[in-house]
């Protein structure tokens, strides 16, 4: 079904696949299927552009999407999407999407009954077209071809060669099943990786120009990712590590959804395909999802969970476990509750550290002042102290990593547990095992006396009839 009505799509709307322009008054009509079709994607692409390969496309999509079709507008470089309308809000809609360019210049997405879902804002501003640049951007331009508006200036996942970002702006992308995401920073002194949970925000990889210089905007060129001052000055450059890659002209960059690893691409002409020419993180455990909450990534690259165990020298250990729900009994029952704090105590984790950067609360503490800053704030539920970077403290326990032993000589990982709940100090289980142990102990015990006793008992008085009958019989 999805095969039929991607082909029945191309063939109807030929006539426009080939432009690089739609003018005013143009409509684009998608049916929504009926019924729901887990995986579905229905598109019909209305521009072309040819002068590079692989080409720009426009296209307009229906997708399912958790359980309902959300409509959008999307450009794509070959086969891989690199803008859509609908990245940080959907527009879910039914029986019908249409795709419209009003006679008063506003680029509209529209859903039954001309509920709009998606618009460009451009009403009353002279806009005469749609129109695909050859660097991948779409553009409202009027009629002397000045842009009203671009989705350059609307960022997603994807930075496109010749795409310029300033300051304060930023890439974005959204992990599935997952309540966090990913955002590439774009700020004075560094451009920088964070996964943003809640209210907390954390880095993860950062790149800086030498001396303290101080960054306008970034822009994808053909030879990397470049940085430039004030002054349109270049500054610094990211580009790629491998020297037989670098006279490929680097196409797009992209923030990976599912791992949060930033990599520039160019397009292999012999393999006919994208690859990666740069990666930011090159290690696994160097990723901050690359384990679930309260998972720690082993020096092998695989994940166990972190078991609050105490060893015999008042020090935890973490250990694996096959266990899928890591942190179980200690992050689903929260240090916050009713505006009262739960008893909790910090447990420190020996050979651990984070790939996080928390907040900094100071330079000047010690390692038990640390561990207060987080016992204080029942939104916390890690901290890490270095002695030579200070205090951090995190409202989620991830990114967790193993690290050599002498790299872990100057680091200390702790975490929030309940006070005398799982792994506290070890000493409540184990009064609590020694009390059953000894009930279980006293209890066979007595067992083994009362029946030994009962035995014998019964013994005796059964060889006491049993004579009293034979000299019975003898009589």
């Amino acid at each position: 079904m999805q095969l039929y009505f991607f082909i029945s799509l191309t063939i109807f709307f030929t006539y426009g696949y080939s432009k690089t322009d739609v003018p005013l008054g143009y409509q684009l009509t998608l049916e929504v299927p009926f019924e729901y079709n887990v995986g579905f994607i229905g598109r019909a692409f209305l521009m072309e552009n040819n002068e590079t390969k692989p080409s720009f496309k426009v296209a307009m999509s229906v997708e399912d999407v958790s359980g309902k079709y959300s409509c959008s507008l999307q450009v794509f470089l070959g086969d891989v999407k690199v803008w859509s309308s609908g990245h940080y809000s959907k527009f879910y809609t039914s029986n019908l999407c249409v795709l419209e360019l009003s006679h008063d210049g506003d680029l509209r997405l529209k859903g039954p009954k001309d509920r709009v879902g998606w618009r460009s804002g451009t009403s009353g501003q002279g806009v005469q077209r749609l129109q695909m640049l050859r660097t991948g951007n779409l553009v409202l331009v009027d009629a002397l071809g000045s842009i009203k508006w671009q989705s350059f200036n609307f960022p997603t996942d994807v930075m496109l060669w010749g795409q310029r970002l300033s300051v304060a702006s930023r890439l974005t992308s959204f992990p599935s099943n997952s309540t966090s995401y990913y955002s590439l920073e774009i700020e004075p002194s560094r451009i920088a990786l964070y996964l943003n949970s809640g209210k907390w925000n954390y880095s993860y990889w950062e790149f800086k120009p030498t001396k303290n210089r101080n960054i306008a905007y970034i822009q994808l060129g053909p030879k990397g990712l470049e940085l430039f001052s004030y002054n349109q000055k270049k500054i610094a450059q990211i580009h790629p590590s491998d020297e037989n890659v670098r006279f490929q002209p680097m196409r797009f960059l992209a923030l990976g959804n599912q791992t949060g690893n930033l990599r520039l691409y160019f397009y292999s002409p012999s393999m006919s395909k994208f690859d990666a020419s740069f990666q930011a993180l090159n290690t696994t455990c160097d990723l901050p999802l690359a384990c679930k909450p309260y998972g720690v990534c082993t020096l092998s690259g695989t994940c166990s969970c972190i078991q609050l165990l105490m060893t015999e020298n008042g020090t935890s250990t973490s250990t694996s476990t096959t266990a899928s729900d890591c942190g179980q009994g200690i992050s689903s029952r929260g240090f916050c509750k009713s505006g009262n704090k739960m008893k909790a105590e910090m447990l420190e984790l020996k050979g651990v550290s984070s790939v996080l950067r928390g907040a900094t609360k100071s330079f000047n503490v010690s390692k038990e002042a640390c561990g207060n800053f987080c016992l204080e704030d029942c939104n916390c539920t890690a901290a890490l102290y270095s002695s030579a970077k200070g205090c951090s403290v995190f409202g989620i326990v991830i990114g967790v990593k193993q690290v050599e032993n002498k790299g872990s000589r100057l680091l200390s990982y702790m975490v929030k547990v309940p006070k005398g709940g799982h792994g506290g100090h070890g000493k409540s289980n184990l009064k609590k095992w020694v009390l059953i142990l000894v009930g279980v102990v006293d209890g066979l015990i007595i067992l083994l006396v009362f029946g030994g006793l009962g035995f014998y008992l019964v013994s005796k008085r059964r060889r006491h009839s049993l004579s009293n009958g034979i000299a019975t019989d003898s009589i």
